[in-house]
């Protein structure tokens, strides 16, 4: 496929609950399944015909394979960093996207490129992920028409959807908090979703028109897609995936 990867591998300095529980000193390294997540992810772009090497921002090893990139305060920052240092289309996901594979790749990649939009995102609806997994706790955002849950996978098809990024960048610290993330946008686009009458569709092109710029979201059909790894149970969970595979 035509884009550039960029995964995102950088971690807060100090200790880290989940690595400590995996024994080992990168995220990137945990091991799924016998195999370490970054692994996985880079099987699943290979395999989705996106050609190497990947950009890989914040991570401090040498990989064949990976062009390694510095990490910056945050992921958002990380994320410029890296977006900004290639050639675009680009296709932004993280290392502890354990469960991507080609199909979710090539899924995504070819929706958003249908679109025509400068910034895309990757979502998955509540009602996809709890079909599939119905004990699993996911952060979702309660839009008019869809609850949609994030799975890290970003579309940047030109360096005007680098402007969706920089507003990340602002508004980052609101992630799991979304009516102040609403907010941002706008005190309308805020009251609409804290009323329930904002749908998804209206949210992105308010935002669009903050930025200007052509923003959309992608839904995917499959629940993996949402499963990434940020605490022990969430690896217990993608353990358990990988190994009824």
């Amino acid at each position: 496929m035509s884009v550039r990867a960029v995964i995102l591998a950088g971690q807060r300095p100090g200790p880290d609950a989940l690595c400590d529980h995996a024994g080992v000193a990168w995220k990137a390294d945990i091991p799924v399944g016998g195999v370490p997540m970054l692994e996985r992810v880079a099987k699943a772009l290979r395999e989705a015909e996106i050609a190497e090497p990947f950009t890989l921002s914040g991570y401090p090893n040498e990989r064949d394979g990976f062009t390694r990139v510095e990490g910056g305060r945050g992921p958002a920052d990380s994320a410029l960093m890296a977006l900004e240092a290639g050639a675009f289309p680009v296709l932004l996901t993280t290392c502890d996207h354990a469960l991507l594979t080609a199909d979710i790749v090539t899924e995504f990649v070819t929706a958003a490129q249908d679109t025509g939009a400068d910034f895309c995102v990757g979502l998955a609806t509540e009602a996809v992920v709890q079909a599939r997994y119905p004990k699993t706790s996911r952060t979702y955002l309660r839009f008019a028409d869809y609850a949609v849950s994030g799975c890290n996978l970003f579309y940047i098809a030109n360096a005007k959807g680098l402007e969706a990024v920089r507003f990340w960048k602002t508004a980052q610290d609101f992630r799991k908090e979304p009516l102040k993330l609403a907010r941002t946008v706008g005190v309308g686009i805020g009251l609409r979703y804290a009323s329930g009458r904002l749908t998804l569709s209206d949210a992105f092109t308010a935002v669009g028109n903050k930025l200007k710029l052509n923003a959309s979201p992608v839904l995917l059909s499959q629940a993996e897609a949402a499963i990434d790894v940020d605490k022990p149970s969430d690896l217990e969970l993608v353990e358990r995936i990988v190994a009824a595979r």
